[in-house]
């Protein structure tokens, strides 16, 4: 029996993938042979080398930029995506944003903004596509959240509350797809060394018990690991160096 999953010319969308985790994940699925679009919002030049680098893999790739807080926007992701490579059967939700503000700053446009585009361009973007994903009775559904959604983190309580949205929807859509074989995850990680670690004076590695920054290919094993497997649903898979423990 068959226990590993082959994404040879599986369809993947991987939103906000022109740089960091986004694009190590890109990549990674593409080396185990998806063919693979990039969402992105700004960076259109970093999206262009990543499809580019998905292509000298000998993999196909797009790459297209979307708003994807907007639902028309979202839904025009996965057609264009469709159009362009075919079906999708991975979806991996990275789009997100980290406007760090202390307490007493943090207004309703901060609130409505960091909700729009973290958690609800996840629902956007999952109900956009399970139909056609359901019609084929396969997918994977990959959600990257935080060790904030769990801890509060040290961005802002609108942040851990946007990242904690997103257990809630990898709860349902797991409970409610188990049956037609389509997986739902999530990835929590924690202070990973990227562009978004930067200028932030609260980050640093001494908050994390082994003493030091995740790296993105840590993060991008465990969404591979997702989309090859078949038997994981509705857990989170917290990469955070044991600042989080369950």
């Amino acid at each position: 029996m068959q226990v590993i999953d082959s994404l040879i010319d599986r369809i993947a969308l991987v939103t906000g993938a022109s740089r960091d985790i986004r694009r190590d994940i890109a990549l990674r699925l593409a080396e185990a042979g998806a063919h693979v679009a990039i969402g992105y919002r700004k960076g259109s030049d970093e999206a262009a080398k990543v499809v580019k680098e998905i292509e000298a893999l000998g993999r196909r790739a797009a790459a297209f930029s979307a708003g994807l807080s907007d639902s028309r926007e979202a839904e025009a992701a996965v057609k264009r995506t469709t159009d362009a490579l075919g079906t999708i059967s991975i979806l991996v939700n990275n789009a997100g944003i980290n406007p760090s503000k202390p307490l007493d700053q943090i207004d309703a446009s901060d609130w409505d903004q960091t909700i729009r585009v973290n958690l609800s361009s996840v629902f956007y973007v999952t109900q956009a596509l399970l139909p056609a994903m359901r019609a084929q009775a396969r997918g994977r559904l990959i959600m990257l959240s935080s060790v904030a959604a769990q801890l509060g983190g040290v961005i802002g309580h609108h942040y851990a509350a946007s990242k904690a949205g997103i257990l809630g929807l990898v709860h349902s859509y797991a409970s409610l797809l188990a049956k037609e074989g389509i997986t739902c995850n999530a990835i929590a990680p924690a202070l990973v060394e990227t562009d978004m670690l930067k200028g932030n004076d609260k980050i640093k590695p001494d908050l994390i018990p082994v003493g030091r920054f995740g790296q993105a290919d840590e993060i991008s094993s465990i969404a591979l690991l997702l989309a090859q497997n078949g038997y994981i649903t509705g857990q989170t898979i917290n990469a955070n160096g044991g600042w989080y423990m369950n």
